[in-house]
C-alpha cells in the first residue's frame, strides 16, 4: 500500500488539448503542463482532478437487527449501546425527538438493512477493496451518493479492524479509491493553452500577449488592455481559453471548494499519511 506525498496542489497534471506545435519542445512540455495545472487548479477553487489513495474505513453502526426501534421496547433485541458504542444523535420521529446512534442501517428508501461505509467524496471510482488481505470482487459492493460504499450480497463491512496491522493482514480492510471531479473539456483546452504560453516564455519566443502589454494594435485598430496585475486581481490571466474556463467554473473567485464539516461527529475513515 502506498500513500501519495502530501501536497496542497493537484495530484496529477491535467490531460491537455494542445493549442500549439510542440515540435522541439517535448522535453519542456511536462514541466510546463505541471505548472499550468497548478495555476488552473487553484484558480478553479481546487475543484478538478483525480487523486488516488487508500483509506481504512469504519462502517456506520446500526442495531443488530437492522431496526432502530430495537432496544427501546418497540420490538427487536439488544440496546443502543450495542449499536457500535458511539454517542447518540437526536432523531425526530412522529413529532418527538429521540437520542439515537449514527443512523439506522436501512437508510432512506431502503426496506432492508444496508451495510454502509463512508468514503472521501466525491468518489470517481473504486480501484479495489481488501478484506482480510484479499481483494473483494467488484460485484460485492457499489457506491451511492458519491461517497457511501454499500456492501452487496448480504455481507457487512467490519465495524472495526486491527489498525496496527497492514491491510494485507487478517482482521483488516481497506479501500483504494479515486476521488475528485474529471477535468471538463474546456479545462483541457485551458491547460493546453497556458502550458503552451509557459513554454514559449521560457524559450524566449513570442507569446500570445506579452506579459507587460497594456494595448494591442492589429489592422490599424488599437485596443487598450488591463495590465497583468489587474487581470490577476480579477482571477484571470488574459488568455481566451484560460479565462473562459475560470469565469465559467469559478465566477466568484473562490479559493477552495465549499465543504461542510461535522465537528462533533466521528471520523468515518482513517487515512495513513506517513510513512
Amino acid at each position: 500500500m502506498t500513500t501519495p506525498t502530501p501536497t496542497m496542489g493537484p495530484c496529477l497534471s491535467w490531460d491537455p488539448i494542445w493549442c500549439c506545435d510542440l515540435t522541439g519542445s517535448e522535453s519542456a512540455s511536462g514541466t510546463a503542463l505541471a505548472a499550468a495545472t497548478e495555476v488552473l487548479y487553484m484558480r478553479s477553487a481546487q475543484r478538478f482532478g483525480i487523486c488516488e489513495f487508500t483509506v481504512r474505513p469504519c462502517r456506520q453502526d446500526c442495531a443488530d437487527n437492522g431496526n432502530w426501534f430495537g432496544g427501546f421496547g418497540w420490538g427487536g433485541s439488544g440496546n443502543w449501546w450495542q449499536w457500535g458504542g458511539l454517542y447518540p444523535r437526536p432523531y425526530l420521529f412522529d413529532g418527538a425527538w429521540y437520542n439515537l446512534t449514527c443512523g439506522g442501517c436501512s437508510g432512506s428508501c431502503s426496506c432492508s438493512p444496508l451495510s454502509v461505509a463512508l468514503l472521501p467524496s466525491p468518489v470517481a471510482s473504486i480501484v479495489q477493496v481488501k478484506l482480510n488481505g484479499e481483494v473483494l470482487a467488484a460485484s460485492g459492493y457499489r457506491v451511492d451518493n458519491y461517497r457511501e460504499l454499500i456492501r452487496l450480497g448480504g455481507g457487512t463491512w467490519p465495524l472495526c479492524q486491527a489498525m496496527d496491522q497492514p491491510d494485507t493482514a487478517d482482521n483488516t480492510w481497506s479501500v483504494t479509491v479515486q476521488v475528485g471531479e474529471t477535468v471538463p473539456t474546456i479545462g483541457r483546452y485551458a491547460v493546453g493553452e497556458l502550458a503552451c504560453e509557459i513554454m514559449k516564455s521560457c524559450a524566449g519566443l513570442a507569446c500570445a500577449i506579452p506579459r507587460n502589454a497594456t494595448s494591442v494594435t492589429r489592422q490599424g485598430v488599437t485596443i487598450d488592455m488591463p495590465s497583468l496585475f489587474e487581470l490577476l486581481d480579477r482571477g484571470l490571466v488574459g488568455l481566451y481559453w484560460v479565462d473562459l474556463f475560470i469565469s465559467t467554473y469559478n465566477p466568484k473567485g473562490l479559493k477552495a471548494r465549499p465543504q461542510v464539516y461535522d465537528v462533533d461527529g466521528p471520523q468515518p475513515f482513517r487515512r495513513t499519511t506517513w510513512p
